[in-house]
Parts: structure tokens; C-alpha cells; sequence
């Protein structure tokens, strides 16, 4: 399996480059920024001058799903009810258990076995059948990360690949260059037992002269650099196209201009041509564009998360100011045995400040903010993971999405709110889902104004659920919370 970009071998460096996204990562402080005219030190033991930031994090659905991807460092088996539709009822359904049920190619099952793959993951075992069936059927998948869906879809644009014929016959779109790259990296990674199956990256920076003969079988790109690559160039028959693969289609559409150019790349494929389209959530504005784009599909779906409170004992605290809400998280932080615990802040402004008035206090504790790379993001949740900190504090930007089983508190130092001052519900039940996870209790505490005790007393209805006051100052009453 070889990769191709810029004309050389620069794709599997790039491909190689996102494989070592951890081991060349600085120590998460070295770039940190922060409050005013206050210094943290660094791991080498430079200072670090920061500034003042208020601004609230906006959670970016392309960098959460690629931070995702690199902190999966295995399957992760969901609990969710797999429902399938399919476009012929009367049709027998298959689900496979193993992988050689699948009667694979032998290249394509050493490139599986060496990947670590066991056996097929819960969507993987309804998946891969259709996927793989003769004819070929189309799907519309509902899949998140690391339940193996990328495995999946590349198996399928492996197992059609014909590598004497040297022309484009897969095409994948993602929605950012490095989600393209990592779908490529997959795609290495389990062909490469297959000698003469090429990729190419479709990506921006990648400029290949019009005319240009590609023999490259596997095409994975953007939608915006394929549509060029196919309309202006001439550089790809999408009439020879024997798979389309449109990946993260939530995050597409959340791009202007994506799901026209899927679109538009979509309708120039031949009727046989087999599509598959792939989405973590699927409201009704993907649900729409699903429809429009795949003919005739087969679909699977994932019944919604059912996050609950009911195992989260859930408190207040009446704070007058920040300080006041710092030596609130002190009394109980000293009075609980914690296993880790997360922290959220509406504003990076009060993440950065309660990062340094731990930090200077003497906690383990790491910063995670909107102003970061990806790749930090992932390094900082891998330490906190691992136990190299015990208290993370955040922003909006890890409010779903990142389990880790040691969390046993998680503080609202700000109640989550909307624009208007109304309670934001669906961010307060993915904060504080953030503990109570695994089927362990957890404790969740909110650091409030008094003004915000209104909003806090509409989430309480919201979620029929008991939020007690706690009085911070009396030890005693600390100590007695049972979890």
C-alpha cells in the first residue's frame, strides 16, 4: 500500500506525522495563555506571561471529531440499540460474528488482524454485510467514534479496489484536511498487505497540473479540492467511481458550501456505483441531506443516548464572586476523597484564572481551552487519562464526548447558560454526565450567584432531578455526602 501527496511520498510522512501526535507534543503548559499580568511556570521552568481572554469557547463539531479519533486507542464498544432499516424488507437480514464469515481477501484479513481488530464491533457486525454484498447496496450509517466505522467502510473500498486497473475507483470526502488524512492513515495501515493499492490525498496544497494521468485507485480528499480535481481539472472519472464514501456528514453539512459540492460530486456518479454516508447524530438537517444524496439505502441508526442524572448526586453552593467560589471548590476538594475530577467554565477567562490559582496552590492540574490545537487537546485528555493530573479544567470544548471511567466530580464553577441568561439544559446534562458514568455514582457541584439560582431551580425541573444546597463552610455537612 502506497500513499501519494504533493507528487511523493510526502502523504505517508503526513500520515506518519499524526501517528506521533503524542510522543512530539510539548508539556500542555509551554503554549499556555491566561490571566493578566499573572505568570505560570513552565515544565522546563521558563516563565510564561498570560493574558486576559474572556471569551466563550464554540465547540467545533470537525476538531471534536478529530479529537475523537486520536484519543480512541481502541474500540470502544457502545451500548446503544443498533435499529436497521432496510430497502427490501422481505430480505434476509445477515450479522456476522467473525471477520472470515466476511470471506475476505487474505491480504485484507492479515491488514485487518494486524490492526487489532478481534472481531467485529456491534455496528461493524450489521455494517460490513450490506457493505460488502453482491450487487452492492447503499447505506446511510449512524456511528460514532471508535465504534469502527472508518474500518468498516474502508474494508469495503479495499474489497472493490481491482489493483490492475490504474485509475480512481473509491473516492472518500471528509470534511477537513486532517480528518481526510485520517481515514488515509486506515486506509495504510489495513492495505498494506495489498501490494499494488494506491491513495492519494485530494487535499488543499496538493496541486496537480490539469491532464495529469492519476493511477492512484483510492482517492480521499475534501469536498471543495475534489470538485476541482474532478470539474476544472479533469483529473478524475467519477464514471469509473465503483465507491462513494461521504464521512462525518453532521459535520459536512455544518460547513458552507460542503453539502452542495457532495452534491453536485454525487450526481456526475454512475447509478451502479455503490454510496455510503456516515454520521455521528442525525437530525433532521442530516437526516434531509442523507436522503438527498444516497439513493435507495439501506440504514442503520443508534437510538439516542439515553444520559441520565439519576445516579449523580447533584449540589449548589451561594458564592458571591469567583474567590468566593474558589475557597468553596478548596473546602470540598479537601473534605471528599476524589478520584479525578473535571472542572468547567463558561469563560476561557475563568478556566485560565482557576488554572493558576491551583496551580499556585500546589494541584495537579491541566487547562483545556478552546485556543489550543487538536493535537494538544488530545495530549492534555491522554495525561488526565492517565492519571498525570488529577483535576482537569475546561471550557465547552470536552463537554461530551471524552470518557474517562476515574472522573467522580465534576464542578460547574459557571452554570451553563444560553444567550438571554436561559439555562442551557442539554450542556448542564452532558457536563455533569461526565461523572455517574459506567454505572458508578458521581457527584456533581454548581459554584452560583445568587441571580443564578432562578436558572439553576429551571434545570432542577427540567430534569425532575434534586439539587441540594450545600453550605461550603460547615466541614462536617461536607464530609457527610455519601457517593
Amino acid at each position: 500500500m502506497a500513499s501519494l501527496l504533493w507528487g511523493g511520498d510526502a502523504g505517508a510522512a503526513e500520515s506518519e506525522r499524526l501517528n506521533s501526535h503524542f510522543s512530539n507534543l510539548s508539556h500542555p503548559w509551554k503554549n499556555l495563555g491566561g490571566i493578566k499580568s499573572t505568570a505560570v511556570r513552565n515544565i522546563d521552568g521558563s516563565i510564561n506571561n498570560i493574558k486576559e481572554d474572556d471569551e466563550e469557547d464554540v465547540v467545533d463539531l470537525a476538531a471534536n471529531s478529530l479529537l475523537n479519533k486520536l484519543i480512541r486507542q481502541s474500540l470502544v464498544e457502545s451500548s446503544h440499540r443498533v435499529e436497521v432499516l432496510q430497502k427490501d424488507p422481505s430480505s434476509p437480514l445477515y450479522s456476522v460474528k467473525t471477520f472470515e464469515e466476511l470471506r475476505l481477501k487474505e491480504e485484507l484479513l492479515k491488514g485487518i488482524y494486524a490492526m487489532g481488530f478481534n472481531r467485529p464491533s456491534k455496528i461493524q457486525e450489521m455494517a460490513l454485510p450490506m457493505m460488502l454484498a453482491h450487487p452492492p447496496q447503499n447505506l446511510i450509517a449512524q456511528s460514532q467514534s471508535g465504534t469502527g466505522k472508518t474500518a468498516a467502510f474502508v474494508l469495503a473500498m479495499l474489497s472493490r479496489v481491482n489493483a490492475l486497473e490504474l485509475f480512481p475507483q473509491c473516492l472518500c470526502l471528509a470534511p477537513t484536511y486532517e480528518l481526510a488524512l485520517q481515514t488515509g492513515r486506515v486506509v495504510e495501515q489495513m492495505g498494506k498487505f495489498c501490494v499494488d493499492v494506491q491513495v492519494m490525498y485530494a487535499i488543499r496544497g496538493n496541486r496537480i497540473p490539469r491532464g495529469t494521468d492519476i493511477t492512484k485507485q483510492i482517492i480521499i480528499g475534501t469536498p471543495g479540492t475534489v470538485l476541482d480535481w474532478c470539474f476544472k481539472l479533469k483529473l478524475i472519472d467519477l464514471t469509473k467511481i465503483r465507491v462513494f464514501v461521504l464521512d462525518e456528514a453532521d459535520v459536512m453539512i455544518d460547513t458552507q458550501g460542503f453539502s452542495d459540492h457532495s452534491v453536485r460530486i454525487q450526481r456526475a456518479l454512475p447509478s451502479e456505483c455503490q454510496m455510503l454516508l456516515f454520521s455521528a447524530t442525525f437530525e433532521d438537517s442530516v437526516w434531509h441531506f442523507a436522503e438527498r444524496i444516497i439513493p435507495d439505502p439501506n440504514v442503520i441508526k443508534l437510538r439516542k443516548e439515553e444520559l441520565t442524572l439519576n445516579n449523580i448526586r447533584q449540589y449548589y453552593v451561594l458564592c458571591e464572586h469567583r474567590k468566593d467560589k474558589y475557597q468553596a471548590l478548596c473546602n470540598i476538594y479537601g473534605s471528599i476523597t476524589i478520584g479525578q475530577a473535571i472542572i468547567f467554565c463558561q469563560t476561557r477567562q475563568n478556566a485560565k484564572w482557576l488554572t493558576v490559582e491551583m496551580i499556585q496552590d500546589g494541584h495537579q492540574v491541566s487547562l483545556l481551552s478552546g485556543e489550543l490545537t487538536v493535537e494538544q487537546r488530545a495530549s492534555i485528555i491522554q495525561r488526565f487519562r492517565d492519571g498525570k493530573e488529577k483535576v482537569l479544567i475546561t471550557t465547552n470544548v470536552c463537554a461530551r464526548g471524552i470518557d474517562v471511567k476515574q472522573v467522580t466530580i465534576v464542578v460547574n464553577f459557571d452554570l451553563p447558560v444560553k444567550q438571554g441568561e436561559e439555562p442551557d439544559y442539554e450542556t448542564y446534562l452532558h457536563r455533569i454526565g461526565r461523572t455517574g458514568r459506567f454505572g458508578k455514582k458521581g457527584l456533581a457541584f454548581n459554584m452560583i450567584e445568587v441571580d443564578k439560582l432562578p436558572s439553576l431551580m429551571k434545570i432542577q425541573d427540567h430534569f425532575n432531578s434534586s439539587i441540594k444546597q450545600l453550605n461550603a463552610e460547615d466541614m462536617d455537612e461536607i464530609e457527610k455526602i455519601d457517593y
